[in-house]
Order: C-alpha cells, then structure tokens, then sequence
C-alpha cells in the first residue's frame, strides 16, 4: 500500500479544500516545495499534487514548483490539475513525474483520454471525482450526469495505468475514504486504484492496509496531515513503499 501525502497548490501556497470549494479553503503557511521535503525527510517516495490555479484556469500554471520539488528531491510525482492537452502532458513527462492525472478533459473526451495512453504509455493516470455515483468535472463545479462505473467501463481498455477514485463528499471533510465504493471501482478497473478522500486518522490508513483488494495500490493523505490529526512519524511507520 503506497502512501501519497497530498499538495494542492493555490497562489504558489499549500491549501486544501472543503469538497472541492475554493470559497471554503485554508492557506497554510509552508510552501510547496518545504512541504515535499519534509515529505521526503520523513521517508515518503511518493506525492499528490494538485495544480489548483491550473484547474480553474484550464492549464498548467505551477510547473516551475514541480520542477524544483522534482529537482531537489527523489520522489515519485503524480500530478493533476488544468492538464488538457497532449503539450501539457508532454511538458511534464519531460520534467520526470511519475503519472500525470488527466480528468476533466478525459471525460469530456475518451478519445483525448485513448490518445494520451496511447502516445504517453505508463505515464497517464485517470482521476475520477464522483459524487452520489456521478462524475464531476472542472475543478468539480459542474455534474456531468456520467455514472462513473459506466464510464470506467468504457474505457478500461484504453491502456491506464493508474485510477484515483475521489469521493466528492468525502474530501476535506475528514468523515473516512468511501472504502465500500473504492473496492466496487477496483473490482471493475483494469489498472490499479488510488483511494482518495476523507482520510481522518492513522486507522483509516490502517483500514486501507487491511483490505483484501490486491487491486488497491493505495491511499492518498492530505488535510489531516495539514491539520495534526494524522502525525507524519505515525503515518511513516505505515509506510510498504
């Protein structure tokens, strides 16, 4: 079970938010790239990072802090946020992130999404932010009226290498990931997947450890760390990879 601390970068600062709400986040005072490294002092090899001004802009805006996360430390970047085109994907492939996270533009457009796995083989991730069963899209302010198991069937095929499931209701809100759902998504995915949302203690990440889905690759982490309720040298003893 891999363990990905989050980033969600706004204004060059740290913030998260409440279910996805720009009205409803909190700034924190540590800057991204401190972030990654105390991330990488505590012994993690693996991030989240959200570019949040490039979700709501439609590009990518925060590259130059990816490179310099990329550049100082040894860590294995999954990043989203804003990336519509195959020259942003391009960009930060070229830059040496792990996975880039295309959502939006994918489930706007499956061909986009067949295309990017296509010409990016094992770089492309697929987020899918759902909420009450349907997937959500720009920066989560519209509801697509997508089921999202009946779009994942869709494009199992496609060659992802990589499914972050977002429970919309769940995130920020610390209320514990939508484990019930998560395992349905895996049961049906073709790659391996990401839980996302509401991580509230070290037992949810305990929880996640003990699951039997083998297809579970593992569980991303961000508010509760921000906010103490999860203690970094406690959530690194948790650590598998």
């Amino acid at each position: 079970m891999k363990i990905f601390p989050a980033i969600d970068i706004k204004d060059r600062k740290c913030v998260r938010l409440v279910k996805g709400d720009f009205d409803n986040k909190t700034e924190y005072e540590m800057s991204p790239v401190d972030q990654a490294g105390k991330y990488k002092d505590h012994g993690f090899n693996n991030l989240h990072i959200v570019d949040l001004d490039g979700a709501l802009n439609g590009e990518i805006v925060n590259i130059d802090i990816i490179k310099e996360i990329l550049g100082k430390f040894d860590l294995k970047i999954e990043i989203g946020g804003g990336i519509r085109n195959y020259e942003s994907i391009k960009k930060y492939a070229e830059a040496g992130v792990e996975k880039v996270i295309l959502g939006s533009a994918a489930i706007k457009d499956k061909y986009f999404l067949k295309k990017a796995c296509e010409k990016f083989p094992d770089k492309i991730a697929l987020g899918l932010d759902a909420k009450d069963g349907f997937l959500s899209v720009s920066g989560w302010k519209e509801n697509s009226n997508i089921k999202t198991l009946d779009f994942l069937k869709e494009v199992n095929d496609f060659g992802i290498s990589r499914l972050i499931y977002t429970d919309i209701n769940r995130d920020g809100m610390k209320l514990s990931p939508n484990f019930e759902e998560t395992e349905n998504i895996a049961n049906n995915s073709n790659c391996p997947v990401i839980i996302s949302g509401g991580v509230s203690s070290i037992d949810d990440i305990k929880k996640a450890k003990d699951l039997s889905n083998k297809n579970i690759e593992g569980i991303i982490v961000g508010k509760a760390i921000y906010d103490g309720d999860i203690k970094l040298d406690e959530l690194a003893k948790e650590i598998d990879a």
